[in-house]
């Protein structure tokens, strides 16, 4: 899921090793101990190769606005090695995630004012392996701890391959394949490929199901929209260019304002979204007490959208970003978009 930027949004304690390592290559686990089966392990990540002589055992996870990266390290089964984890979103398509989340220790770190983990504390961690839902996320100028900050302290750090451009910017507009990269890194690293093959296997197949029950049928075009997170006007969180792009062209369906920024949210106006055609209406539950009436609220509003003609609308939640579960959005606006196929 990449919400927000939140470096964007109007939202040392004693070095335990020395050396610095120029090639990011963390130094920790490089001992007289053999490395365990399937290992070393090495990953590029944002142009730099790390090299893994072990499964971590000290994880950190940022904030920055997701919960991608913690969801993945659930669906692995390797969040028991997690000290300190910043994400949270408080809804979830997948019973019990969110639970699982407030179960994971925060390591009690006083969060700056982007909700995230400032340099000092990161440090007085001692990670082995710090995750940052994008590259800002290593920024010295926000207060973050760097890449070669890490690097010091024996840390490896990992970003989505999707998230390794300019700070406030994607590589491209993210899909699907970019979920299952998270996936296949966070395998490799943690020695888990295995499950995350069959993880991907599984959600691919679950995909290809929904594709042949709406391959022959018109293209419903979707509005997408996060109430709870205007930024500006009251459509200002109107989905522009995201990974829910390729999630709706794998549900038979179209952003219907996908042509009207280049960013990953629209800024429209009241009498753009009247115009519009939308069949379908996708609210993003984010921090609302009730998602449904704020579905019907918008419906209201635009009597004139077949979506109000039909009462057809979807209430997602952290299925529709980057993560693991992007197979449970596809499902779900499918059966919004073309009830009589399912």
């Amino acid at each position: 899921m990449k919400l927000k930027r939140l470096p964007l949004a109007a939202a040392v304690a004693a070095l335990l090793l020395t050396t610095a390592c120029s090639t990011a290559k963390s130094e920790a686990g490089q001992s007289n101990d053999p490395p365990k089966a399937g290992y070393p392990v090495t990953i590029t990540n944002c142009g730099k190769k790390y090299t893994y002589q072990q499964a971590p055992s000290r994880v950190v996870v940022m904030n920055g606005g997701s919960v991608a990266e913690v969801s993945a390290l659930l669906e692995l089964g390797v969040a028991d090695r997690i000290v300190a984890n910043a994400q949270s979103y408080g809804a979830s398509e997948v019973d019990g995630r969110v639970d699982a989340i407030k179960k994971l220790p925060t390591g009690n770190i006083k969060l700056n004012d982007m909700s995230d983990i400032p340099r000092e504390a990161m440090i007085g961690l001692t990670p082995d392996f710090v995750i940052s839902t994008y590259d800002g996320g290593f920024r010295a100028e926000a207060g973050f701890a760097t890449r070669d900050d890490l690097a010091a302290v024996g840390a490896n750090t990992y970003a989505p391959k999707s998230s390794c451009g300019e700070v406030g910017t994607v590589s491209g507009t993210p899909t699907v394949e970019d979920s299952y990269a998270l996936l296949r890194d966070l395998g490799a690293i943690f020695g888990v490929s295995e499950r995350a093959e069959k993880i991907i296997a599984d959600s691919k197949a679950r995909i290809a199901e929904v594709g042949t029950k709406t391959a022959s049928l018109p293209k419903q075009k979707v509005m997408l929209i996060i109430p709870g997170m205007a930024m500006g006007g009251e459509f200002s969180s109107v989905g522009g260019n995201g990974i829910w792009n390729d999630i709706m062209a794998k549900s038979g369906a179209v952003n219907a304002f996908e042509g009207a920024t280049d960013q990953m949210f629209a800024n429209l106006s009241r009498e753009q979204v009247a115009k519009a055609d939308v069949d379908v209406l996708l609210v993003v539950n984010y921090m609302s007490k009730d998602p449904d009436a704020d579905a019907k609220k918008l419906l209201a509003q635009f009597p004139q959208w077949d979506a109000a003609k039909n009462n057809r609308y979807v209430v997602l939640s952290d299925s529709i970003y980057l993560g693991p579960s992007n197979h449970l959005a596809v499902a779900k606006i499918a059966q919004a978009a073309h009830p009589e196929a399912f």
